[in-house]
């Protein structure tokens, strides 16, 4: 309302005064004027969380995406794309239509180029009055907009505004959390909680709320008391101000404007161009920017709301022209400097500040070249981080952030973000302003990497541990923002050879001008093999060094540039210094790398360890992933630059050196410390692995002759030779690019074949087998635990195949003639003398002078150098070959093998012998006894089961010896006793099987199931259900007739679980108390089990449990006489019985027999496992005085049997035999428990009960109340009778049970009497005509039928709608009574129609099921007019009443689409149906039926038992009984919900190419519908697993800080 009379009488006569008409006129005839072809470009502001597309094939770069509608209509939604979220706060634009932001295809269908024709003429076409009145209105609206929304607290109001009211207003800020602020409301304007959480999520959102309006003294005392109560939590107290009330109007006022500003110039380019022309004039105060600056400037003081204005203003109108648009960056880049400090000491984050529009600007190519050429852009970003961290300069002029502030440190670091975007597209043609600006920035930029060479430098720590860990975070911060940025530096000066050449001599100008020399001592000479090397002297040990060298690294990926260029013919022209005729110059250059790689080897040898882990850090990510391109890599490029120049013999001796090892080989050390010894170890095996790598790694452009494919293609084989990958696995352990590609996707098919993925887990790549002969065992890339699995797998493969187990190393490519010297280094002297003293050591014998890996180095570099001599042999003739390492290799042999004599190589054999031969015993010794023993328990347990089954021949004479567990059953089903294969009547066979003897599971002892026997039960879990409702969202209480009666819809049931597993009651017992005694004292433990509700979990498989059920023994009373009439005589007695004043059921007690007697252990384990099943069930208090507690158990086994049932039907699966033993040992332990349960209650309870559900079948007037047979499901009905009759037997004296003879035939008349009314009620909701043998039988009955008002029904359809009911009948019957079933039934699964012939004679009924009527005809006639005389049939057959038609449908999950796309864009057209505003929500998916809501957020929360929920955990509690599975869209993942407190994300059965969930959309693949994981999902909820799995998902997890998911 508010909104309309804004519009109606300020917006629409300014819109009248704009069109001079009546708006709708003027914008008709515009219209005209324009053109009817829509804008070429999109421009769609993106909302909070809404979906992104950016296509791999065709995007400039990363940063230019399309909105979901835009890319369906593409050329890209076939191509190699990837989804992606917008922030929380949304922010940025469609580019569809924009020709610089995508290669191919930059316009979808709507936005058609041709439409570019118009829009250029649009200006000029435009009515010049129509003109003139914007320019003069839009001057004066933005005018008016900017100055109240930068309105100052020194401003005065007008004279007019003669109200002294005022605001207290308050504002965020991401200091203070939501808590602190609703806190401080509800202490200060004295608010309830309600009230204080919906200001404090107003604030939080439009970035203000006046919280208090008053005169300028309450305001104040408002403003004071809010501040002071904030400071109690923090220091810093919240942001309030007072505002007068005009002001707040016309701010608010401003606001709307902003949108209006968006409405009119989105009708028109022209208009359009006019806004842009108004926002862009100079002011007319030359002191004053333009008005778009002042926003611009005035933007980190605006609240949230006010800038999202502004910058959507910004987006729908100066960005969307690029003449505009480059002014505007001009205008922007001017501000830069100040706009960054603004951001930084503002406390809001970058995508909700003005500074996050450089990414708009800066990506654009034409754009980037002007800011770069007229602007200066590069120098502008770069000083302006230099402004900013100047502070942290120590006296050396280098950083030092010991004590830096990390908010402001990393506000800082995102302006990196600019610099990256003006580099993302290097240019491809050069002019002479493009190069002197651009290396201007790079001079600049050197600057900036001067105070990073050689900053934060340690010293190794000796005798004390350091005692503060320095600070090293924030230098490998800003290392990793400029790995980036540096490899784009660089590939721009590849871009252009003068370019390249002017970079790197001012790259070497400013590594020889930082201040930090690398020595402090004099050159002195260093003499090995006739060898001289003249160097200053430095130790890593000893002094200060430092891990950054940003300079040094450039200087060498410049140097590979030039090779591969060519142009390094054409450095010396370029450098000052000669660098190829002085030698020093390559030692200097090759210093300070070679001793960060001496720094690494030398904490690798634990000779650092006093430094803490602030050093191991560092060297870890030095060679990490993350940093390794720009640091590790770079360094050894440079030591290959070095090697290559200098003289190899030298080289190796400066190796030597830094690696405090030139002593050791030249034999001037010796020492008996084994620390040091060890040392000295280590340090030799990382100076052998480095010189592999300078002699092996040759796979870098420029070094040799490869491309970047093949680079990829190496690093895959190499992760691949680890084991079988992921494509994410793989993904993550490759480098990346500035647009985050990898290049996986074109060499991965090369090397690798994919393995698709089962119902678990994910796809896998496997490394071909032609691809393994380029391992290399040293890959440089390997970390320490990587290289050892690599090593063994391959190993492992080896020994499988039966190939030899030696890891040669691998033929590498050849150098560039650049770096073709640095193979000289395998033939040099100083190489050889190395080798001979690590072979020398090791034929020694002194265990501790080498080791192993030592040794497979060494031989590591014989095989090298062997490689490279062939390679030359077979390239060139004898006598050009440089490497003759063959004939030095053999001297060194013969020389250690004539220094090691005979008698020092035999004892070293027979030692080595004599302690294997005496291990060899050892082992033999132990292995023999274990045999032994091993035996001895097989007689026993051989002796134990003779004896068993010798006490038991009547039940194992068929059994031969040799059978085994597994076989037993199906043994008894084919002996002599078990012939007869009916579970009901007078024919019923013999029970096959009780429980026998059974093991608990905590103390491991063996029982039988007895009645006197102290109580064994199974742990079990008890959950209310909607699996098989066939009214979802209705709810049941027991103020109607349930639970006594329950509905046919099967609405909510209660389903009982049980893992299978079995202890003694008393075990149980102290389990559950140990339990509840330890999980009180563990953090977070009520969230995996309720101890309240009873909860544990299984002590061997972890499940959810809050029950136990008792095992009750099976009794058999004998066998059954068959000459005994009781059918139609017990219907009449029945009948006569109702009629009659009063029951009377002492006619049929000659019948009973003498109850058994139960343990107190057994009863007392009945009472708890019936009152958890009422509780739940019923959700109410436990209550063992209930009536309805035998009740709820008789529902908990009909309901779960028809779960059983229904789950079979789905799967396909055999009735019989087709249940694990788990869930069958649970059936048949809740089907008897449920038995049991008349033994707890009252006669009179369980004969009432008896009574109330026979007036089902046997209607009479003296029951009132009584539901229809369209009312009740029958399945239910049977159980309950069949399991409350035996109280008919008891007497005030003596507990009776009826005899074999009564049971027999009681639940023969039961099963006949509700099978009839059942096919009755199937009969009444169907339709059609009766075909069939059956035609007679049915004719009669449908002729009574016919006969009480009731036509039309199909016999197929009642066959059909029956077989379900009879299926449950069977497995009831079967848990009850032990009879096995015929054998047809427990094989494959059977046809409908096989089927039910074979369930009729296991349940002794006639295979023409309608000739029970017939059978009965006198009593069945008298029956069915009296059931189709109630009310709710006529109301039923009038259309008045809902009717359940059989059999019922299977409830199944929702159909999910196949392209995952699609529910994203169904979740971006999801708006909330209680919030007005447009903003995106999280639009969660009921995969039970299909509903969206709005999830986790406040606007559809609800009360539920008195408590705030949100709206999936209200919408569970209707729709799944509490249980939900859950889809959340834009996250890509499943949330399982079992309570208000408990769930548990879920992978989402939606796959990439690769085989692999996406959750969070963070990989953004296309995403299909795995129909496999959709049926997994849907098992485990007809399963009734989502609780089961939710409780192992929070046990793993160990959740620290639990999310609510009560408000999810």
């Amino acid at each position: 309302m508010y909104l309309q009379r804004v519009e109606e009488r300020l917006l629409y006569p300014l819109e009248c005064f704009l069109f001079g008409e009546d708006p709708c006129v003027g914008l008709e005839k515009l219209q005209q004027y324009s053109g009817s072809s829509s804008a070429q470009q999109c421009g769609r502001v993106f909302k909070e969380g809404e979906t992104v597309y950016s296509c791999r094939d065709c995007a400039i770069d990363p940063t230019c995406v399309l909105c979901i509608e835009c890319f369906q209509k593409s050329v890209h939604k076939s191509h190699r794309y990837r989804k992606s979220l917008r922030s929380l706060t949304g922010g940025g634009f469609c580019d569809c239509g924009d020709l610089e932001a995508w290669k191919t295809g930059p316009c979808c269908s709507q936005h058609d180029p041709g439409a570019s024709v118009t829009m250029e003429t649009d200006e000029c076409v435009m009515d010049p009055g129509l003109q003139e009145r914007a320019q003069m209105l839009f001057h004066l609206l933005l005018r008016y907009t900017t100055d109240m929304l930068v309105w100052e607290d020194a401003n005065e109001l007008s004279e007019e505004v003669m109200e002294d009211t005022y605001f207290c207003v308050l504002y965020n800020d991401e200091h203070h959390s939501y808590d602190h602020v609703i806190y401080t409301l509800q202490h200060v304007i004295a608010c309830d909680q309600n009230q204080a959480q919906i200001y404090t999520a107003l604030i939080d959102k439009e970035g203000r709320k006046a919280v208090k309006r008053g005169t300028l003294r309450s305001c104040q005392q408002a403003k004071d008391n809010i501040r002071r109560n904030s400071e109690h939590i923090i220091q810093k107290p919240l942001r309030v101000e007072i505002l007068h009330t005009a002001v707040m109007a016309h701010q608010t006022f401003a606001l709307r404007l902003g949108a209006w500003f968006q409405k009119i110039i989105g009708y028109s380019v022209g208009l359009r161009e006019v806004f842009c022309q108004v926002a862009l004039e100079p002011a007319s105060d030359n002191n004053k920017p333009c008005l778009i600056s002042q926003l611009m400037l005035h933007d980190a003081k605006l609240y949230k709301g006010a800038r999202k204005v502004v910058h959507e203003l910004i987006f729908s109108s100066l960005l969307m022209d690029t003449e505009y648009k480059r002014q505007f960056a001009m205008k922007f880049t001017e501000l830069y400097k100040q706009l960054q400090v603004d951001f930084i000491c503002d406390d809001h984050q970058r995508n909700v500040s003005i500074t996050a529009l450089s990414v708009q600007i800066f990506t654009v190519p034409t754009l980037a070249r002007q800011l770069i050429e007229e602007g200066s852009v590069i120098k502008v970003i770069i000083d302006t981080v230099m402004d900013m961290m100047r502070e942290h300069l120590d006296s050396n002029q280098r950083f030092h952030f010991q004590g830096h502030n990390p908010d402001k440190f990393f506000r800082v670091q995102v302006i990196f973000h600019d610099l990256r975007y003006i580099l993302i597209s290097k240019p491809s043609l050069w002019t002479e302003t493009l190069r002197e600006k651009f290396l201007e920035g790079l001079r600049v930029f050197l600057r900036f990497l001067c105070c990073m060479q050689g900053m934060e430098e340690v010293k190794r720590q000796l005798g004390q541990h350091v005692e503060v860990e320095p600070e090293w975070e924030a230098g490998f911060s800003l290392q990793m923002q400029l790995r980036h940025i540096l490899a784009m530096f660089q590939d721009w000066c590849s871009s252009d050879e003068r370019v390249l050449l002017l970079a790197f001599q001012e790259c070497h100008r400013a590594l020889m001008s930082c201040t930090n020399q690398p020595f402090c001592s004099e050159p002195t000479d260093s003499y090995m093999c006739k060898q001289i090397l003249h160097a200053r002297l430095y130790k890593v040990s000893q002094e200060p060094i430092s891990i950054h060298l940003p300079i040094s690294r450039l200087l060498a990926g410049l140097y590979v540039l030039l090779c591969q260029s060519g142009a390094i013919q054409y450095l010396p022209d370029f450098v000052c210094i000669c660098m190829f005729q002085v030698q020093l110059n390559f030692t200097e250059l090759a210093e300070q790398p070679l001793r960060c790689v001496v720094l690494a080897a030398q904490v690798c040898a634990d000779m650092w360890r006093r430094n803490g882990l602030s050093l191991v850090s560092q060297v870890y990510y030095y060679q990490d992933l993350k940093c390794r391109d720009e640091m590790f890599d770079k360094d050894i490029i440079m030591l290959q630059i070095a090697a290559s120049k200098m003289d190899p013999n030298h080289f190796l001796i400066l190796v030597l050196l830094r690696f405090e090892l030139f002593d050791i080989f030249n034999g001037n050390s010796s020492s008996k410390d084994q620390e040091v010894l060890k040392q000295w170890n280590r340090l030799t095996e990382e100076m052998l692995y480095l010189i592999i790598i300078i002699v092996g790694e040759r796979y870098v452009p420029g070094i040799s002759h490869v491309t970047k494919e093949d680079v990829t293609m190496r690093e895959v084989i190499h992760l691949l030779c680890i084991q079988a990958m992921a494509h994410s696995s793989l993904v993550k352990s490759l480098p990346e690019n500035e647009s985050h590609e990898t290049w996986l996707e074109t060499v991965i098919s090369k090397v690798a074949v994919f393995k698709k993925p089962g119902v678990s887990g994910h796809g896998l790549y496997e490394l071909k087998k032609e691809c393994l002969k380029e391992f290399n065992p040293f890959f440089y890339h390997y970390s320490r635990p990587q290289h050892s699995k690599a090593e063994e797998a391959q190993k492992k493969r080896r020994t499988q195949e039966g190939s030899d187990k030696a890891l040669r190393p691998p033929v590498p490519p050849p150098f560039c003639p650049g770096f073709s010297n640095i193979v000289y280094l395998l033939c040099c002297d100083i190489f050889i003398h190395i080798l001979r003293r690590i072979f020398q050591k090791a034929v020694e014998d002194r265990s501790s002078r080498w080791t192993e890996p030592m040794i497979q180095r060494a031989l590591h570099l014989v095989g090298q150098a062997l490689l490279e001599e062939k390679t030359q042999l077979e390239s060139n003739s004898t006598e050009e070959v440089s490497i003759c390492l063959s004939c030095k290799m053999f001297e060194v042999v013969k020389c250690l093998r004539e220094k090691s004599g005979p008698v020092t190589s035999f004892s070293c054999v027979v030692s080595a012998q004599s302690v294997q031969d005496k291990e060899k015993a050892e082992r033999k010794r132990k292995a023999e006894a274990a045999k032994a023993h091993r035996q001895k328990i097989m007689a026993q347990m051989s002796t134990m089961q003779k004896n068993f089954i010798e006490s038991n021949k009547m039940l194992y004479g068929n059994v031969p010896e040799s059978s085994s567990q597994s076989d037993t059953t199906a043994s008894v089903e084919r002996s002599p006793l078990s012939s007869s294969r009916v579970a009901v009547g007078p024919q019923q066979g013999v029970c096959s099987t009780d429980w026998g003897a059974q093991i608990c599971i905590l103390c491991q002892e063996e029982q039988e199931v007895q009645a006197q026997a102290p109580a064994m039960v199974l742990t079990a879990c008890v959950q209310r259900s909607t699996v098989l409702t066939q009214d979802r969202g209705k709810t049941l209480s027991p103020k109607g007739c349930y639970p006594l009666f329950m509905p046919p819809d099967l609405a909510v049931g209660t389903h009982t679980g049980s893992c299978g597993h079995v202890m003694h009651a008393t075990c149980w017992q102290k389990y559950f108390e140990a339990v509840q005694n330890t999980t009180r004292n563990r953090l977070h433990a009520d969230l995996i089990i309720d101890l309240e509700n009873g909860e544990f979990m299984c002590p061997l498989c972890k499940s959810l449990c809050n029950t136990v059920i008792p095992l009750i023994p099976v009794f058999t009373l004998g066998k059954v006489k068959s000459n005994f009439c009781f059918v139609s005589l017990s219907v009449r007695e029945a009948m006569v019985l109702f009629d009659e004043s009063q029951a009377d059921f002492r006619s049929i007690l000659s019948f009973g027999v003498q109850e058994p007697k139960f343990s107190r252990s057994i009863t007392e384990m009945l009472g708890v496992c019936a009152t958890t099943v009422h509780r739940v069930g019923l959700q109410t208090a436990p209550n063992d005085l209930c009536p309805y507690v035998p009740v709820m158990s008789w529902n908990t086994c009909a309901y779960t049997i028809q779960a059983i049932e229904s789950m079979l039907q789905e799967e396909g699966k055999a009735l019989f035999g087709s249940l694990q033993n788990r869930q069958l040992s649970g059936l048949k332990a809740l089907v008897q428990f449920s038995a049991s349960q008349r033994l707890k209650s009252k006669q009179a309870v369980i004969q009432k009960h008896f009574a109330d559900m026979l007036a089902v079948l046997v209607p009479v007037p003296t029951v009132e109340n009584a539901p229809s047979i369209l009312e009740v499901d029958f399945f239910h009905l049977l159980v309950g009778l069949v399991l409350s009759i035996p109280a008919l037997y008891q007497e005030e004296a003596v507990d009776l049970q009826p005899s074999a003879v009564s049971t027999a035939f009681n639940h023969l008349y039961l099963l006949h009497l509700v099978t009839m009314g059942h096919m009755l009620q199937i009969l009444l909701a169907s339709h059609g005509k009766h075909t069939g043998d059956e035609a007679q039988a049915a004719a009669e009955l449908f002729s009574i039928v016919l006969r009480a008002g009731v036509s039309g029904f199909s016999v197929e359809s009642v066959k059909r709608g029956v077989l379900p009911f009879l299926r449950c009948a069977a497995l009831f019957f079967n848990c009850l009574t032990g009879v096995p079933p015929p054998e047809e039934l427990s094989g494959t699964a059977e046809s409908p129609e096989s089927q039910l012939p074979l369930l009729c004679s296991y349940l002794s009924l006639p295979s023409n099921l309608f000739q029970l009527f017939q059978e009965h005809r006198d009593v069945v006639t008298t029956l069915i007019k009296r059931w189709c005389g109630d009310t709710a049939i006529s109301k039923a057959l009038k259309g008045e009443m809902q009717i359940i038609r059989y059999p019922r449908k299977r409830n199944r999950l929702i159909n999910l689409p196949e392209d995952y796309s699609v529910l994203l864009n169904q979740a971006s057209h999801f708006k909330c149906p209680n919030s007005s505003d447009d903003e995106r929500k999280h639009p969660t998916l009921c995969l039970l039926c299909g509903v969206m809501l709005c999830a986790q957020s406040p606007c559809c929360q609800q009360q539920l038992n008195g408590e705030e929920v949100g709206a999936c955990t209200a919408h569970a509690t209707i729709c799944g009984a509490g249980v939900g599975m859950f889809l959340r869209v834009r996250e890509c993942e499943i949330i399982l919900m079992a309570s208000k407190t408990r769930g548990s994300p879920y992978p989402a059965p939606y796959l990439d190419d690769y085989g692999e969930t996406d959750p969070q959309l963070g990989r953004g693949n296309p995403l299909h519908l795995c129909p496999e994981r959709y049926r997994k999902l849907l098992h485990m909820w007809q399963q009734h697993c989502i609780l089961e799995e939710i409780a192992r998902s929070l046990e793993l997890l160990n959740v620290m800080f639990p999310f609510e998911w009560q408000m999810l």
